[in-house]
């Protein structure tokens, strides 16, 4: 029998699906409510909110909405939360999940994983299991979490897996109050449990508008530190500067709104049956209460992907979109438009490429090229950088250009925890 690799067999799917439009990854969040009270969260609620549980799908409706995107062609979902465990009935919707042929990843923080559910999972495996750790010490997770306890309880559920030989990870999102930890858990999942192990500072405001999360996340100087650190993100951020290597001349702007897979071949639903691009992107929604899948998929999702652009902003031109990490959903959370380009995306891409020697092309009025107004500040962050030895591993990629592009090096992950537009999830 021919065999092929995993990684191959989903570039090789995602290439013939595109042309398509075919909605192969899926996102839902079965509820927006968690046990923890994370300060960085984007989307959490109360356990106990009534209202939200009481506008949450029920399992009937899940039923009927699984049934829908599989025959519509999803192959990859991704269950994601708030807390997916926190839905009692959670196990028995991902049940029906597997029986209609999805390939399922599952997000949670572990914290509320019993022997029984991990007995479950491991007699219905999962395509992959993601936990996220929100510090090495109980003191720190504690901290960012807000909930005593919430620490062993994780790390009972990561062993719960382990034992069964769960196909499980790690990652997390740093922040101001666990950046000093970020590699002393990687330690212990890729030398002590042996998982693989990943990490973001990206972050976004709370869907329901608040800057809150904001407090904690990292300056820009702090998230290149954090890439120079790294050996491997170092690697893969050279490695991705050279395969979308692309001469100036011959890259064309697009005039689409959207650049991603939102729309294209991935889809969003939220807790409360809405279908939107993507997790991030709640303006535009279509009740599948009200309507098919097949419906609000091939039209409602489609005249969203059409959209054009309208502001014509130096991002329309910029080789580092690839490494910024701009988009309509990022647009809209921090800025309230969906193309006005978020200034903390664009002055950490450009000092990440100020520090690893990549060719930063002209690309309009930008604040931070040579003689814009934030460009000496920026500078300063790079010799502040250079001073404390940050880059003195770096290798010498110097003239290199970025496409404009929209993917992220392999050691990132989406800040939201799930951004299936980004693809990040499927392969």
């Amino acid at each position: 029998m021919q065999t092929i690799d995993y990684g191959a067999f989903s570039q090789t799917m995602h290439r013939q699906m595109r042309a398509a439009n075919l909605p192969l990854n899926g996102a839902i969040e079965v509820t927006r409510r968690c046990p923890l009270t994370c300060a960085h969260c984007y989307n959490n609620l109360p356990m106990s909110d009534r209202a939200a549980t009481g506008r949450e799908l029920t399992y009937a409706e899940h039923c009927r909405v699984l049934d829908e995107i599989s025959d519509a062609g999803c192959l990859w979902l991704l269950y994601t939360g708030g807390e997916i465990f926190a839905r009692h009935d959670f196990i028995d919707i991902y049940s029906h999940a597997r029986r209609r042929g999805l390939i399922i990843t599952l997000f949670t923080n572990g914290t509320l994983i019993t022997p029984a559910l991990a007995d479950r999972l491991a007699d219905e495996r999962p395509f992959a299991i993601e936990i996220t750790l929100y510090g090495r010490t109980r003191e720190t997770y504690e901290r960012l979490t807000g909930i005593p306890g919430s620490f062993d309880r994780c790390m009972r559920g990561i062993h719960l897996l382990r034992e069964r030989s769960l196909p499980l990870s790690l990652k997390t999102v740093a922040v101001t109050i666990n950046k000093h930890e970020v590699f002393a858990m990687q330690q212990f999942a890729e030398e002590e449990l042996g998982v693989e192990f990943k990490f973001d500072a990206m972050m976004n405001p709370r869907l329901d508008c608040s800057r809150a999360p904001l407090a904690v996340r990292l300056s820009p100087a702090e998230c290149v530190a954090l890439d120079l650190a790294d050996p491997r993100r170092m690697d893969e951020w050279s490695m991705f500067a050279d395969r979308w290597l692309a001469p100036e001349a011959t890259v064309e702007p697009t005039q689409d709104l959207y650049e991603c897979g939102g729309g294209l071949t991935s889809f969003a639903i939220n807790p409360y049956g809405e279908l939107s691009i993507c997790t991030l992107s709640q303006r535009d929604l279509y009740d599948l209460r009200r309507g098919s899948f097949q419906e609000g998929w091939s039209s409602f999702l489609r005249t969203i992907r059409g959209r054009k652009v309208t502001q014509q902003t130096k991002c329309i031109h910029c080789h580092l979109k690839g490494m910024c990490g701009m988009c309509p959903a990022n647009g809209e959370l921090e800025n309230g438009n969906a193309e006005t380009p978020v200034d903390f995306l664009c002055r950490t891409a450009h000092l990440r490429a100020y520090a690893f020697g990549f060719t930063v092309a002209a690309h309009g009025e930008c604040e931070y090229c040579p003689g814009g107004s934030g460009y000496h500040d920026l500078m300063a962050s790079l010799a502040a950088l250079q001073a404390s030895g940050a880059t003195q591993a770096m290798p010498a990629p110097a003239g290199r250009l970025l496409p404009m592009v929209a993917h992220a090096p392999a050691a990132s992950s989406c800040g939201s925890g799930g951004c299936g537009a980004c693809g990040g999830h499927a392969n």
